[in-house]
């Protein structure tokens, strides 16, 4: 019954909230956020109005309902540069107008402390989005690589930067083989860590120097990672009780894909999927860029990771990808097969630990970027 009230809910659109004292013509805050991100075309389709809540007074931006509805039906964000005949896969134009509409169209306000804010969070959307399209790595559950003339191995501490070297050339050389010539051994869940960091630091470098001098001197000391990284470095929106839209992606955005299967979940490494939202109804691919998933091609697999699974000699249960492959071929053949495996993975996941026949694999959250300016950034790198 949840998941029938969950999917029976009609979303609403909160767009962005840009909060602070409220200017005399509140237009002229959409102005600027147009004019600055080359923009100013949509501004026929943008709805400003003032508001107060329990945080303040803030300038709300919004896409037209009616706009919306045609653009993104139900706020089903896959088809919408299909639907706004763009690419943003060729143009970072594109991309950027990709990124701003569907934050335009939020069901949960984006809140921005400044026009300074929503900007640099545009910027950093498209700095995941393009080194995610870059990342090519070498799937490994129980080791990991860097490249040795930028990382060094600690114990303690895992992996840190050389003296010396450059944090965003370290995580390039690191993910990106079209600069190192080599593909190194992550996780997923690492990999989408290195390039959200990555996004993050090229925005800093421009907007808040001191900062990025700080995560500099701290990834060549104490780097942070999993939940720590979840802390310090994201904002998350949704929840299992109110989850976002199973189709809302605004690109950049971190998603979970879960194994809904108790036992292939088992299998170290198969438990879910990280991925980054490319726009353009993709995700990004850690294995083979080359080859980003749509939502059809994911729920395929994972679906089917239940039928590679297997107990290797060492007594240790693991999943044979080309047999997953052999499945997700064959599925693709029978129309109504694909049909009904994406009903059954296309509905919202469980909570962690549960395992039921209803549940899919579409996560209720999105993760992005906190905040980054000088006078505004809630980024605070831990002291050590």
């Amino acid at each position: 019954m949840e998941e029938l009230v969950r999917s029976l809910k009609k979303p609403t659109i909160e767009g962005c909230h840009i909060r602070g004292p409220l200017p005399a013509d509140i237009e002229t805050t959409c102005v600027d956020v147009l004019n600055r991100l080359g923009l100013t075309d949509l501004q026929p389709w943008v709805n400003t109005e003032a508001g107060m809540d329990e945080l303040g007074p803030y300038v709300a931006l919004r896409l037209d309902a009616q706009q919306a509805r045609q653009w993104a039906p139900d706020l089903d964000m896959l088809g919408l540069t299909a639907n706004m005949h763009l690419d943003s896969i060729a143009h970072v134009e594109d991309l950027t107008r990709e990124i701003m509409v569907s934050m335009l169209m939020g069901p949960i306000a984006f809140e921005f402390p400044s026009v300074d804010e929503l900007v640099s969070a545009v910027r950093i959307r498209i700095n995941i989005v393009q080194a995610a399209r870059k990342t090519t790595l070498a799937f490994h559950t129980s080791e990991a690589e860097r490249p040795t003339e930028f990382w060094r191995y600690d114990e303690d501490r895992g992996f840190v930067i050389r003296p010396g070297v450059s944090l965003c050339q370290a995580l390039i050389r690191a993910t990106q083989p079209d600069a190192s010539g080599a593909t190194y051994a992550f996780s997923c869940y690492r990999a989408s860590e290195y390039v959200i960091l990555l996004g993050i630091a090229q925005e800093l470098k421009l907007c808040n120097p001191p900062l990025y001098a700080q995560l500099q001197t701290l990834w060549a000391n104490y780097p942070i990672k999993s939940g720590k990284f979840h802390d310090v470095f994201l904002h998350e929106q949704g929840t299992m009780e109110t989850p976002l839209p199973p189709h809302f992606f605004v690109p950049g955005d971190r998603t979970w894909f879960r194994n809904p299967d108790e036992a292939s979940a088992d299998a170290s490494g198969f438990e879910g999927s990280w991925v980054m939202y490319l726009g353009s109804g993709l995700f990004n691919n850690f294995w083979k860029r080359e080859a980003p998933y749509t939502l059809t091609d994911k729920c395929l697999e994972i679906y089917h990771w239940r039928h590679g699974l297997y107990e290797d000699a060492e007594g240790e249960q693991r999943i044979d990808e080309e047999k997953v492959a052999r499945h997700v071929a064959q599925s693709k053949t029978d129309v109504a097969e694909v049909a009904r495996i994406v009903g059954l993975m296309g509905r919202y996941r469980e909570a962690r630990g549960i395992y039921t026949p209803a549940g899919g694999c579409i996560d209720t959250t999105r993760e992005f970027a906190r905040w980054v300016h000088p006078r505004t950034t809630d980024l605070v790198l831990p002291a050590h």
